[in-house]
């Protein structure tokens, strides 16, 4: 059986990406903070599906919570085909009122840790010619809320799956960035939920990001609301990269000497 392994994936998001894994016959590795909850979640989806469950209880803010889900991914006897970077937090509150430690956390989960396990998994993916990464984003990355910082985590984490989906054609490889809006959750305290178009149902988005994987597509916007807005606003750079394939079909490639500044690679 594939394994995947989820981030976050005793509740909300990351929970409906473990559900419907299970239930497509994947063997598990959940990650999250609390071991309690963990197994519980992960006795349900043994019973319910059949499928191997590791729990693997970590916090990826820690350095050694982030090492030991990364050495996990390294494992060349239990290799992982799927890597789901969920797990994510916003700190409540502007930008100026918010203390400096809970911004820094928002920068430990949301940016660091999605680099550091992508970048364990996805040589091993490369070797075997196989393998996949969901890096979830918001899409408080395209329209941050007023003086939050959590919208520019979710900004790198598309622009980090842009990166590295330029890099992996033709090594059977994919990566995407999945994009929600609003998503309704049973989880207490969460804030209260409208019934538009707006909100969104986990499993939905679930849904669609792993049909567009499937697809190999490289990003996801679950919603027709959000995927028209988003839409237009991907229409610029889906233009220049037209543009980049045509310039590198019609002129001689050089090789860029290290150092060089590549800004204006297209120039010239």
């Amino acid at each position: 059986m594939p394994t995947a392994l989820v981030t976050g994936g005793s509740a909300g998001l990351g929970a409906a990406f473990a559900c419907r894994l299970a239930a497509d016959g994947y063997d598990l590795v959940l990650v999250a903070r609390d071991r309690h909850r963990l197994e519980q979640v992960a006795a349900a989806h043994r019973r319910d599906h059949g499928v191997s469950v590791e729990v693997l209880a970590a916090d990826l803010t820690e350095p050694a919570g982030l090492v030991a889900v990364e050495r996990r991914l390294t494992d060349g006897t239990r290799p992982v085909d799927l890597l789901v970077n969920n797990a994510g937090v916003e700190s409540d509150g502007e930008f100026v009122d918010v203390d400096v430690d809970d911004l820094q956390e928002e920068i430990d989960l949301n940016v660091t840790a999605v680099l550091r396990l992508t970048r364990a998994v996805v040589p091993a993916m490369i070797r075997r010619g196989d393998g996949g990464v969901v890096n979830v984003a918001s899409f408080a990355g395209y329209l941050a809320a007023r003086g939050s910082a959590y919208g520019a985590t979710k900004a790198w984490v598309l622009a980090f799956t842009d990166t590295v989906a330029a890099t992996l054609p033709g090594t059977g490889v994919q990566v995407i960035a999945l994009c929600p809006g609003r998503l309704r959750s049973d989880e207490p305290g969460h804030v209260k939920q409208g019934r538009s178009a707006l909100w969104l149902d986990p499993q939905m988005a679930v849904d669609r990001c792993l049909a567009d994987l499937a697809r190999g597509r490289t990003l996801s916007t679950p919603g027709l609301v959000y995927r028209a807005v988003v839409a237009t606003l991907e229409l610029p750079k889906r233009t220049l990269r037209l543009m980049a394939r045509l310039v590198g079909r019609g002129r001689e490639q050089r090789r860029v000497p290290r150092g060089t500044d590549t800004t204006m690679r297209l120039a010239g």
